[in-house]
């Protein structure tokens, strides 16, 4: 079994206090709870264990060429001028180090399989098991458990490298999460 941890829009804009998205309650969730030490803890793990390590970021061009107008998430995007790639909003967290034989995807929706290499990179690496982390709980990380479990993926959820914007967010995605995925912590998963 090859195994790979994906790491899901920790990026400064979501997940940072500073970030244009902080009035969301992703990144007080994120201290609250510890999840950005939680997922640095994960992903050094998982680095021990030779997984495959994938970041995925949301974000956009200059010109917001890529953005779904009529998105109730993203629609206006381009009038805050946020996600904006290839500035300070798009970077990981710097509690999580991203090395170069790190792959990186950027996507343009919530689920990164939409439109981008993911499926390529578990399938050119043999991936069976993928371990996920991100933010928020309830959008990202659901989408991903989702179309992991349709590509026949063992799908593992670290509980407490995801964020939301609140914990009855975060608590009820989990509870649904369950039925296509085993989630718990990563003391017991990794």
């Amino acid at each position: 079994m090859k195994k790979a941890i994906i790491i899901c829009d920790f990026i400064n804009e979501i997940i940072n206090t500073e970030g244009k998205f902080k009035g969301k309650g992703y990144a007080a969730f994120a201290e609250q709870n510890n999840t950005l030490a939680n997922t640095a803890t994960a992903l050094q793990k998982a680095r021990e264990l030779g997984f495959t390590v994938i970041f995925v970021k949301v974000g956009f061009s200059a010109d917001y060429k890529e953005q779904p107008k009529n998105s109730l998430l993203f629609g206006k995007a381009d009038q805050f001028q946020a996600l904006k790639l290839n500035t300070w909003a798009t970077e990981i967290h710097e509690q999580l180090e991203v090395k170069d034989t790190d792959n990186i995807v950027i996507k343009h929706r919530v689920s990164p399989f939409y439109s981008t290499a993911l499926e390529a990179i578990l399938r050119s690496n043999n991936i069976t098991d993928l371990y996920i982390c991100g933010c928020a709980t309830d959008l990202v990380v659901s989408s991903v458990a989702r179309d992991s479990h349709d590509r026949d993926l063992n799908t593992f959820v670290l509980s407490d490298c995801c964020a939301a914007g609140s914990t009855e967010d975060h608590e009820s995605a989990l509870t649904t999460i369950r039925k296509i995925a085993t989630v718990g912590m990563t003391s017991e998963l990794l």
